[in-house]
């Protein structure tokens, strides 16, 4: 079977992702996908080509319900030197990699996709900052988990773990630099962790 990573065209790597996810026909991915949005007559349309424009809440949802990372429906990331294949794009992406692709859309720093922008890089950097406060976020979960298990332990010796303690300590006072430098560049709602 070939391989919808490498597939041109995105009607065409929809259908192979779909194959390879188990969905055998149109009709079982459009049910496995709540919202309505999302039809058998739809995803036939798109499958062979006649809808090449999809709504981005109809991508979403496709994405979704294969639970395929967008970037590799959008692009042929399976052929990362290929030129991006969408219809109806700017002349902008015109030279556009997949991989270039794939950088730019999900804001990665310092890859293949080169910003053009001063604002653009800081955009990116944003971003970056976010994801970073909410890895930090789930390791403050980790390590708090990991102390009360100690804590309710009954060993006094792993009670009182110096360690956990100054880790936890650490990754606070990071996540709290973090969310201090997002709310001074106008993020709102980053709560402390």
């Amino acid at each position: 079977m070939a391989d919808f990573r490498t597939e041109i065209g995105i009607g065409a790597r929809i259908k192979l992702a779909r194959r390879e996810r188990g969905f055998r026909s149109t009709r079982e991915l459009a049910d496995a996908i709540p919202g309505g949005n999302i039809t058998q007559a739809v995803l036939e349309n798109i499958e062979s080509g006649r809808k090449a424009d999809i709504s981005v809440t109809q991508l979403l949802n496709i994405a979704r319900g294969l639970n395929v990372p967008v970037s590799m429906l959008l692009a042929p990331i399976g052929a990362p030197e290929s030129n991006l294949d969408l219809p109806n794009l700017s002349d902008d992406f015109a030279e556009m990699t997949a991989a270039e692709f794939d950088c730019w859309l999900s804001a990665t720093p310092l890859s293949s996709y080169q910003p053009r922008l001063a604002s653009e890089r800081s955009d990116i950097a944003t971003l970056n900052t976010l994801r970073e406060l909410g890895t930090l976020r789930r390791e403050i979960d980790r390590v708090r988990l990991v102390r009360d298990v100690r804590k309710g332990s009954g060993d006094a010796d792993l009670a009182s773990d110096t360690d956990i303690e100054s880790r936890l300590e650490s990754v606070e006072r990071e996540a709290a630099r973090l969310t201090a430098l997002l709310t001074s560049s106008g993020i709102a709602a980053v709560g402390a962790p």
